[in-house]
């Protein structure tokens, strides 16, 4: 700061400096304000270059975590469907099994399996049916072409894979009412073991759709805590602390009023001055 010297009135170096240091005061005082106004310790990329380039980062990143989380209960949802369809298709074997089983007994006649016969040819129609409208967005999940991928991170290679489901219809269970032959039991009891093997088939699917449903619900907790803490860090680089920002806002508005009054004093320190001419 500059020396003041008030017996030379033509430069007055006291009210150049008030008025320098009140430029200064209300240069932070609006720097104060503007983030108690926005929230924002960060409003331009002049407030903190590599902080805002962080930030941005960050920002992006979270919000990509939260479209992961999203596509994550996606699937979930999308895997239920599914597990629901085979649910229902291992109900009915266990259904057919049953009356297979009592076509096995030679206590049942000709017309009694025949009954039957008819019985399983019914299931067949409804299992074929529920693998046909088991679908997701008009993707079929039963028995599909091809794998299903899902992406369940911010980063374009962080994705889940679930290979396709096998076709469980009547004709990839190997199953077909028309090797029932109602005046055998024999043919029952070897169309009760198809069933079975069957069954297996439905279970092995079931158990991989299950598995993938459980890594799913792990990497969904993960991602949940990562984008916290992402956004936990955002937060403290561009979010600006309003109790600070208060407490220095008051500061400055105190300063302001005491160097606006410096400032009149010294405007005025020169006119003692005019006591030597009288």
């Amino acid at each position: 700061m500059a020396e003041i010297d008030v017996t030379r009135i033509a430069g007055n170096i006291g009210a150049m400096n008030a008025l320098n240091s009140l430029n200064y005061i209300n240069k932070q005082l609006a720097v104060h304000q503007t983030r108690l106004a926005t929230g924002k310790r960060i409003n331009s990329a002049a407030d903190d270059p590599a902080g805002l380039t962080i930030a941005t980062k960050m920002q992006s990143r979270s919000e990509g975590l939260k479209t992961a989380l999203a596509n994550i209960a996606d699937a979930k949802n999308l895997l239920a469907v599914a597990e629901s369809g085979m649910g229902r298709i291992n109900d009915i074997l266990v259904q057919m099994r049953n009356k297979v089983q009592a076509g096995g007994s030679d206590t049942m006649g000709a017309e009694e399996r025949q009954a039957i016969s008819d019985q399983v040819t019914a299931y067949l129609a409804q299992i074929d049916d529920l693998v046909s409208q088991t679908k997701w967005n008009g993707t079929a999940l039963i028995g599909g072409s091809s794998d299903l991928v899902f992406q369940t991170g911010a980063d374009s290679g962080d994705s889940v894979t679930m290979t396709a489901i096998a076709n469980l219809n009547s004709t990839g269970l190997s199953l077909s009412a028309s090797s029932l032959d109602t005046s055998s039991s024999a043919s029952f009891r070897t169309f009760m073991a198809a069933i079975e093997t069957a069954m297996s088939k439905v279970n092995a699917e079931l158990a991989k759709v299950g598995a993938l449903t459980g890594r799913l619900s792990f990497k969904e907790d993960q991602v949940a805590a990562a984008q916290i803490n992402v956004e936990a860090a955002y937060n403290r680089i561009m979010n600006a602390n309003m109790a600070e920002e208060q407490v220095n806002a008051s500061k400055y508005q105190i300063l302001q009023q005491t160097a606006t009054a410096m400032l009149a004093q010294a405007n005025a320190a020169p006119q003692f001055l005019l006591s030597l001419f009288r």
